[in-house]
């Protein structure tokens, strides 16, 4: 069984390959970016990840479903409530079911196993916590909640630091924890490392259980010649005083890391990146189709480290 830490839009790419590829998958997903909007739960990367799997995704704009409509929110902004995230009519069908499972006792784990279920997904995906956690940034206007600052803000502001509310009284997925002492090989995605990464990885036993995991861990770079395919890593990193490159990246998981997949584009790295006592798997990691997130998820899979 394949492990997958994943979060934002790379990582439900890869997931998707995975998932193509025929890889026994457990997907371990960032919650920190949950939020509570006009009374819904939304959980932007679980849904990313349901609906890659699901092959419902929107590839365009790498969030949300395809053929979509917004009549709900052109309704709900005449009414004159806030309307800068977007929720799609078919969307909301999902936080509605999630929102009220989670008012009558349920724990996320529980109600993403049900969703998963109703969208016919074979893959196992779990909840980092089933506990609140929210990642905040510090940015000119003082400290903002991610989803103001990503999609209000659209990543306008410069981030100065980072902070995940509540990680220190959250507890791991039991069932994450156990996916990872089962697992022959364990993947983080190529997710920004300080937002979507970073809460799980700092959340309380994790970076243990990966260091104690029998399996090899590899981590697949974010970067591609410098720059990040879809979100504003590099700014991030580089607004917290981080080199925005390939070995920065492998240095910072390196006390749990075995192997470190670069692109292509950035084989000039290799060697660098092997000093820190890794092995490199140099191949295409651009995700622009289906059939690139298969191969790339194979070539994955298949290294023997």
């Amino acid at each position: 069984m394949l492990v997958a830490l994943s979060g934002g839009v790379g990582g439900a790419k890869l997931v998707r390959g995975f998932s193509l590829a025929g890889v026994e998958l457990s997907a371990i997903v960032n919650t920190a970016d949950d939020f509570e909007h006009l009374g819904l739960y939304i959980s932007p990367d679980l849904d990313s990840v349901m609906y890659a799997l699901a092959n419902l995704h929107d590839p365009e704009r790498g969030w949300g479903l395809r053929q979509e409509s917004w009549n709900a929110l052109a309704m709900l902004g005449a009414y004159g409530a806030p309307a800068w995230f977007q929720l799609g009519d078919r969307d909301l069908a999902t936080h509605v079911v999630r929102s009220a499972a989670l008012r009558n006792g349920r724990t996320l784990t529980q109600v993403t196993r049900q969703l998963c279920g109703a969208l016919g997904i074979r893959a196992t995906v779990l909840p980092m916590s089933d506990d609140g956690v929210h990642t905040q940034v510090h940015t000119p206007q003082g400290w903002l909640d991610f989803q103001t600052y990503f999609v209000k803000e659209r990543c306008g502001p410069a981030v100065t630091d980072v902070r995940f509310v509540g990680l220190e009284r959250a507890t791991v997925c039991p069932e994450a924890l156990s996916a990872i002492d089962r697992a022959r090989l364990i993947v983080l995605c190529p997710s920004n490392p300080l937002v979507s990464l970073d809460p799980i990885l700092n959340l309380p036993g994790m970076l243990n259980a990966l260091q104690a995991a029998r399996a090899p861990v590899v981590a697949v770079s974010p970067l591609i010649q410098g720059q990040a395919v879809k979100d504003p890593t590099v700014e991030m990193l580089e607004g917290l005083g981080l080199s925005a490159s390939p070995q920065a990246v492998a240095q910072k998981y390196l006390p749990f890391l075995d192997g470190f997949v670069l692109d292509e584009r950035d084989a000039s790295h290799k060697a660098e990146i092997e000093a820190l006592g890794l092995r490199v798997l140099v191949t295409d990691t651009l995700m622009t189709s289906d059939t690139e997130k298969r191969q790339l998820a194979r070539s994955i899979s298949d290294w023997r480290l």
